[in-house]
């Protein structure tokens, strides 16, 4: 727990809410309700152990960053709590809640201990890989996918990483699980179509033999999508989508708008992942709207954006 000032706000809530969720405790000290809530709110702190942290705000010793926050919100009472995830709040509830209404709120933004853990062994392996220790990063995903099977964010690193370095048969057996969320997840969706991509690259035609089939036909666009597929399998991903822009550009519709979805698949491996969206809000919530999360942009993935916007408008 630590007290909020105007001098820490941006480090200690801000900043922190970076690392793990920060509920803030905003109470006075002639505040019964106030006085009733803060060691529920402490012992479940220690329960969570670390998967979100706590922090307290005297509205009376800091009255400016209180009042802030009440007409932000539109709450004229305490105590009243804002839980502050990526650097934004996210949602909040008024007034001393029992302990099981405030579990239920914890749960809809704080992982589970599993996900906690899954997602610190997935950011270890990110910064091993980043090192080109592979081997390290490879193990740290699978330990994730043991803790937390049902962690798409951490299988997903998994399989992208075995489809890196080549190990198709292991990156199948991983995928498998999520497959049936390809509908409703574009990441799943594209490590899908790149797994296919693997799976068939070895009964595929040569490089030689698909540029001869292409230069005989500029529309051969089975050629094409054949060796956009090497391509994808190999990692060569900008090569790949020229070589699929190629088919958009003739004729859209081409098999369902394989080239195009494929494509897209391409962009989505290349982009970083999207901030998780807010969970949706429970009947007596405060309503906060803080702004998303910027994701970083890539110039290449950027230019290739604008040259599908262009082939397809």
């Amino acid at each position: 727990m630590i007290d909020i000032t105007i001098q820490n706000f941006e480090s200690e809530l801000i900043q922190a809410s970076t690392q793990a969720p920060v509920l803030l405790d905003i109470w006075a000290p002639w505040c019964g309700p106030c006085k009733t809530l803060s060691p529920v709110l402490e012992k479940l702190e220690r329960e969570y152990a670390g998967r979100f942290k706590l922090a307290k705000l005297n509205s009376d010793e800091q009255p400016e960053i209180a009042g802030q926050l009440s007409q932000a919100f539109g709450v004229r009472s305490i105590p009243f709590c804002v839980l502050f995830d990526q650097g934004q709040p996210v949602d909040g509830f008024v007034g001393a809640q029992p302990e099981a209404q405030i579990r239920q709120f914890l749960d809809r933004h704080v992982p589970s201990s599993e996900d906690a853990e899954a997602e610190a062994q997935a950011e270890e392996a990110e910064a091993l890989e980043a090192v080109g220790d592979t081997d390290a990063a490879l193990a740290k995903l699978q330990q994730a996918v043991a803790v937390a099977p049902g962690n798409d964010a951490a299988r997903s690193d998994y399989v992208k990483l075995l489809l890196e370095l080549g190990r198709t048969a292991q990156a199948r057996m991983a995928y498998d699980p999520m497959a049936g969320k390809a509908a409703l997840d574009a990441r799943i969706a594209a490590l899908g179509l790149w797994l296919d991509a693997c799976e068939k690259a070895p009964g595929a035609r040569s490089d030689a033999a698909l540029q001869a089939a292409i230069a005989a036909n500029r529309r051969d666009f089975d050629a094409r999508y054949e060796l956009a597929q090497r391509h994808f399998a190999g990692g060569r991903f900008t090569e790949a989508m020229d070589e699929l822009l190629e088919i958009v550009m003739r004729d859209k519709q081409w098999n369902d708008q394989l080239a195009r979805k494929t494509y897209v698949a391409i962009l989505e491996l290349m982009s970083k992942p999207a901030p998780k969206a807010a969970p949706e809000q429970a009947k007596g919530t405060l309503e906060v709207a803080g702004k998303p999360t910027a994701v970083a942009s890539d110039p290449v993935v950027d230019q290739y954006r604008r040259k599908l916007s262009m082939a397809l408008f």
